[in-house]
């Protein structure tokens, strides 16, 4: 298994003679996973939209919908106690200095 330098910039040359073992020619995507300590290239075909259908599951439960309302709701909350610095509780504009 050949060890391969990571570049300035973080990139790597893929041997010639595993692209061709992998069909990776210039132009193709591949998939990096993280699996445990282990990197993971996988060729990702040339439709980019399958190539990474699923590929941030692992990124989140939240549906978006209920993050947007757990969002929805820390706003309100932030709004509320915004709101009642300056209003006391009848809702009564408070005048300081008098």
């Amino acid at each position: 298994m050949p060890v391969l330098r990571i570049s300035a910039k973080g990139q790597i040359v893929i041997p010639a003679a595993t692209r061709r073992r992998l069909g990776i020619k210039p132009g193709t995507y591949v998939r990096i996973e993280r699996k445990g300590d282990k990197l993971v290239l996988t060729p990702a075909g040339d439709n980019l939209v399958d190539a990474t259908y699923g590929m941030l599951r692992d990124y989140g439960t939240e549906s978006l919908t209920a993050e947007l309302l757990r969002e929805r709701a820390l706003d309100n909350a932030r709004e509320e106690v915004k709101f009642g610095r300056l209003f006391d509780r009848k809702r009564q504009p408070v005048v300081q200095g008098s």
